[in-house]
């Protein structure tokens, strides 16, 4: 499997993310590290714990890097997510429409992540 290939399982804009990176290797590199990257668990912890502030900035930093890597549905959820946190100290939030938004986050963080696991995997592969 090519990164673009990667980017067609999950919706991303691959073209997007190689105007501005430039490199192939540099993007593959750093959607690989992704997979390390802890605002998805934070998001889930804080969530549990009903920590809406924890919650709001792990979120709108899984937004940033979405957005940064053109991850298209996982940009979009995550920002419905992150606005609907974003004045969780002055608003009530409402948790019915939390959890709606939350479940579409994981699930597409799960159609990222399950992609560039198997881009990993037969990138390993192929250096064997």
């Amino acid at each position: 499997m090519q990164l673009e290939e990667c980017y067609q399982k999950f919706g991303g804009d691959y073209q997007d993310v190689k105007a501005r990176l430039l490199n192939e290797n540099m993007i593959s590199r750093l959607v690989i590290k992704f997979l390390a990257d802890p605002n998805y668990q934070n998001l889930c912890s804080a969530l549990e714990e009903e920590n809406y502030g924890e919650a709001f900035r792990a979120v709108h930093t899984l937004k940033g890097l979405s957005l940064n890597f053109s991850f298209g549905n996982l940009s979009t959820s995550s920002s419905s997510l992150t606005e609907l946190l974003r004045h969780w100290d002055t608003v009530p939030v409402d948790r019915a429409v939390c959890e709606q938004l939350f479940s579409q986050v994981s699930a597409d963080y799960r159609t990222v992540t399950e992609a560039i696991k198997e881009y990993e995997h037969q990138l390993d592969e192929s250096l064997k």
